[in-house]
């Protein structure tokens, strides 16, 4: 039996001709990634056990990006701590205020991830790089500590579900749409430590920041990662960015998928999460009824470029809702400073927003927007948890960057399918 996209990769990285579901390996991994929050305990293992030295100070990234700039006494040693740990080592990814990004956003866009490569992140979205065709997967900090000494980690090697798209997106919608559609219709469940490998004639309309997307939010449908085929869509991103030797791996023929899920990607509509499970979907103008409190347009899911200038083209010449704090948050400072070059963050002020510097913020309720009693919010992050934003009966929508724009502006959920189409016919 053939090997799945995900097998090819871990039996390479195991030195194996092949590898099964179900089977227990060791793999060499190429970067081993934490950040502010899950550092500092990788940190205290990695001392407690006794290394002395990292496998490869040039295959390690900390990234400052969840608390920060500090929230608290609290974030500042943790941050301390991280720095110092880079300093000591010679970290050479090490990545803080000023040089910061959302580390799904950043990582990709510096090029330290690329196809086929194995990596392990201590962050639940580090499956994320399975957009440029790479195993990449969340564990946790004592994982993190071992991979940043040994530079290798086990693994259980994964089943698949095959994701057959087919289609081209309609305008309004984007890859947001896509990953609640598929795990509104499998369930927070439905890919439970499987590879998520999509596929089909539709994955080449989608671009990079689509699959990143999607990619990023595999493990809301519980999968151990989401992979894509390397096609010329990859490779022109990787070219002059990833400066590392890389290979492009490639389903077999007869790989053994545990079953396959058709998306016809021209049926798609603007596609919100209501609370409180990413499974919970609905169409975005059937929930129009929902009034908002709180609009956040960023994260590692949605706060790449396309997301800004998404929003930016729904709120230029417009106003966000006198009851409405709209927070946007580009996910670089590399995007951050593209926005202020071609106008946008302007735009974004001018109609009422508030833009922060890179970081995780108000996804996780860290700070930047924090959800007080009975609020509601319209957010671009990727997990609607009871109390994720704040306050435990403040509830979240997940929704794509043109539906939170076109609801910043409405003062409720908005299909911007309608919302612009509205706008079209009264210029």
């Amino acid at each position: 039996m053939g090997m799945t996209m995900t097998q090819k990769i871990l039996a390479a990285h195991a030195g194996l001709a092949s590898v099964s579901a179900g089977q227990l390996i060791r793999a060499r991994l190429d970067l081993v990634l934490g950040n502010d929050i899950t550092s500092p305990v990788a940190i205290n293992e990695f001392n407690k056990i006794g290394f002395s030295s990292v496998f490869d100070r040039e295959k390690i990234a900390l990234v400052m990006d969840h608390f920060t700039p500090n929230r608290d006494i609290k974030a500042a040693q943790q941050c301390k701590q991280c720095r110092t740990f880079a300093r000591d080592f010679r970290i050479k990814n090490y990545f803080d205020v000023g040089q910061v990004g959302i580390e799904h956003a950043l990582l990709p866009e510096k090029g330290l991830v690329g196809p086929g490569d194995c990596i392990i992140g201590a962050d639940s979205h580090t499956c994320t790089y399975g957009a440029l065709g790479a195993f990449s997967t969340g564990v946790g900090s004592t994982d993190m500590a071992a991979g940043m000494a040994t530079g290798e980690a086990w693994f259980k090697v994964p089943s698949a579900i095959r994701f057959n798209l087919t289609g081209k997106l309609p305008p309004e919608c984007s890859g947001k749409d896509v990953i609640l559609h598929i795990i509104g219709t499998i369930g927070v469940d439905g890919a439970l430590y499987r590879s998520m490998e999509f596929t089909g004639d539709g994955v080449r309309t989608l671009s990079m920041d689509d699959r990143l997307c999607m990619a990023n939010m595999a493990i809301e449908a519980g999968a151990k990662n989401g992979i894509f085929p390397v096609d010329e869509v990859t490779l022109a991103y990787c070219e002059g960015r990833v400066q590392h030797p890389f290979t492009a791996y490639e389903a077999d023929p007869d790989a053994e998928y545990e079953r396959t899920v058709d998306v016809d990607l021209s049926s798609l509509r603007p596609t919100v999460a209501c609370p409180h499970l990413p499974e919970n979907t609905k169409c975005a103008k059937d929930v129009e009824e929902v009034v908002c409190d709180q609009v956040v347009i960023g994260s590692c899911t949605n706060g790449r470029m396309s997301d800004m200038e998404t929003a930016a083209a729904i709120l230029k010449g417009n106003k966000v809702s006198e009851h409405v704090r709209c927070i946007i948050i580009p996910a670089t400072q590399a995007i951050y400073l593209e926005c202020v070059r071609r106008g946008l963050v302007e735009i974004f002020i001018e109609a009422g927003c508030i833009v922060s510097t890179p970081t995780c913020g108000p996804c996780l309720g860290g700070h930047m927007g924090i959800l007080a009693e009975n609020e509601v919010a319209v957010a671009t992050t990727n997990r609607n948890f009871v109390g994720r934003m704040g306050h435990v009966t403040s509830k979240i929508y997940l929704a794509s960057p043109a539906t939170a724009a076109a609801s910043a502006i409405t003062g409720h959920i908005t299909d911007p399918t309608s919302y612009v189409q509205t706008r079209r016919s009264e210029s």
